[in-house]
């Protein structure tokens, strides 16, 4: 990095930006409208999960891609350890970790606790664009998860065993 071009506070701010990213997105997709996470993406952004070799690419695909979780998903992620690396005026990275607790067929209330659904961290890359920075590329790694995926509460009236 140029630091005769590129001061301190300036670096300072760009880190800010993309550490809120990280934040908004995990924000959105627990309390908001999952969908708009697509909105944190540059037009030619992607999500990619090596595991399955799942990737969605291009603004509108993820917007239909996090739009598409169910309704009745209750979703809880922490985020820590973020670390941001500002590479240019343009250009930075960064490593997240994540802890995901996730149950479907929620219809209100308190929910026993349950152990995380998946541990891992983000990979990012971002990219200022028009003064705006945004996510370029976004790979999750999921070392720990679980087996059976998302688990289903039972339904609300259903006699329990």
């Amino acid at each position: 990095m140029d630091e005769t071009i590129f001061t301190p506070v300036d670096r300072m701010l760009a880190e800010r930006a993309c550490e809120r990213i990280i934040v908004d997105f995990v924000h959105r997709l627990d309390l908001g409208e999952p969908g708009s996470v697509a909105e944190l993406f540059t037009h030619d952004g992607s999500w990619h999960w090596p595991h399955g070799d799942r990737r969605i690419e291009g603004r509108e695909a993820l917007r239909t891609y996090f739009a598409s979780r169910p309704a009745d998903r209750l979703s809880r992620r922490l985020m820590t350890n973020v670390l941001v690396t500002v590479e240019s005026a343009t250009a930075a990275r960064a490593i997240s970790y994540l802890t995901t607790y996730r149950v479907d067929g929620y219809t209100g209330g308190m929910v026993e606790p349950r152990i995380p659904t998946n541990v891992g961290h983000y990979e990012d890359t971002f990219r200022a664009v028009d003064g705006i920075w945004l996510l370029a590329t976004r790979t999750v790694f999921l070392p720990f998860g679980a087996a059976g995926g998302t688990e289903r509460l039972p339904a609300a009236n259903a006699p329990r065993a």
